[in-house]
């Protein structure tokens, strides 16, 4: 029996990498008078639902989906919430 999961994802570049985005958030913040804001980094957040036999399984393919194509494991990391969602039936 198939069931549904929920992926909360969250892509971080790795503590050793710049980011030219963070600083420029930084910079923009201190010029709005933020001046206690010590550093910014930016990063991704991606849900998606897939279907999947067992939790067991579907961490697995999500692992392999975010070392793939969802994040760069060269530059960043990652971490995902899994949770089983009810499936949904009726007119859409």
């Amino acid at each position: 029996m198939q069931r549904k999961y929920l992926a909360k994802i969250f892509v971080t570049l790795r503590p050793s990498v710049l980011d030219p985005a963070g600083v420029a958030v930084q910079s923009g913040l201190k010029q709005l008078g933020y001046d206690d804001v010590e550093q910014v980094r930016i990063g991704k957040y991606i849900e998606l639902t897939l279907t999947s036999t067992d939790e067991g399984t579907a961490r697995q393919n999500l692992d392999r989906m975010c070392d793939q194509m969802l994040a760069n494991p060269v530059i960043e990391n990652y971490h995902f919430d899994l949770t089983e969602v009810e499936s949904q039936t009726g007119v859409y």
